[in-house]
């Protein structure tokens, strides 16, 4: 990340990609990635507090569960995040994402998403092939595991 950052920093029309995600990293210039003071919650382990709302019942479970809410939340996210479907899904999000911020408006990128979403690999690279070089790269590295 800071790499990208540094590369990104003099260009105020630059954007830097999450290739997990395939969201937009929102970086503060003010704070540079490896410079930013220390944050609320457990920041050694990437613990960050965040809203969760449920109802009376939900939590009277969780707080039932060995270690309490937070315990159970993580076991239960740890878990679905196994599951392959919601990964693939996942991945097929994320190369979404990406393709519309870079290309969304590029020859045969409808039927590129249609293909990346109906799981038809061939259909999908043949529908990015005359995109540039460097965003078909990324977004066919991206892709592999939507396909599985």
């Amino acid at each position: 990340m800071a790499q990208a950052y540094a590369a990104a920093r003099g260009d105020l029309a630059a954007l830097i990609f999450d290739r997990e995600t395939g969201r937009v990293v929102d970086i503060d210039p003010r704070f540079p990635p490896d410079a930013e003071g220390p944050r609320p919650g457990r920041p050694k382990l990437g613990v960050v507090p965040r809203e969760v709302t449920l109802l009376p019942k939900h939590w009277d479970w969780l707080a039932a569960q060995p270690g309490g809410a937070s315990v159970a939340l993580r076991k239960l996210v740890e878990e679905a995040m196994k599951d392959p479907r919601l990964q693939s899904r996942a991945r097929r999000d994320a190369v979404y994402r990406l393709a519309t911020a870079l290309v969304g408006n590029a020859p045969g990128y409808e039927e590129a998403m249609r293909a990346l979403y109906a799981g038809e690999a061939e259909d999908f690279a043949a529908h990015i092939e005359a995109w540039p070089p460097d965003v078909r790269r990324v977004l066919e590295e991206m892709a592999k595991d939507a396909f599985s």
